[in-house]
């Protein structure tokens, strides 16, 4: 999962970087062509600066979204993973089930960490039973 989230980060960096370079390389292609002194300034100029001020902020604003929802949606999902589970193992030899704390992400179909880190292994003549499972 932190790989994703570096690869999304890196990604983003790139295209930062891309979008600045760009501008900047219109700033000096601009500069260059600059208009002479006497001559009328050009309507068209300025709209094209605000509907690149509009659609620069429009970037942004999504880029702010993308994030704050991939944020939300990670932390979510780590906090579903870490919630604490009970798993009762039932055996035949024994009247009594045995009762384990689990972390959900560590539960897996045959096998499961507990809270004090002892892995324990279902057999197949045990039963197990969750609970706090949704």
């Amino acid at each position: 999962m932190l790989g994703k989230i570096l690869l999304t980060i890196a990604v983003i960096f790139i295209a930062f970087l891309f979008v600045r370079q760009r501008d900047m390389k219109e700033k000096s292609i601009s500069s260059q062509t600059s208009q002479p002194t006497g001559s009328p300034p050009i309507a068209a100029s300025s709209a094209d600066n605000s509907l690149s001020a509009d659609l620069r902020l429009g970037a942004y604003m999504f880029l702010v979204l993308i994030t704050g929802l991939g944020l939300a949606l990670y932390y979510f999902q780590w906090q579903d993973d870490h919630s604490i589970l009970t798993v009762r193992l039932h055996s035949d030899s024994q009247s009594e089930a045995i009762e384990y704390q689990v972390y959900k992400y560590q539960l897996q179909d045959r096998s499961f960490t507990t809270l004090d880190g002892i892995l324990v292994t279902v057999a197949s003549s045990e039963r197990m039973e969750v609970e706090g499972l949704q």
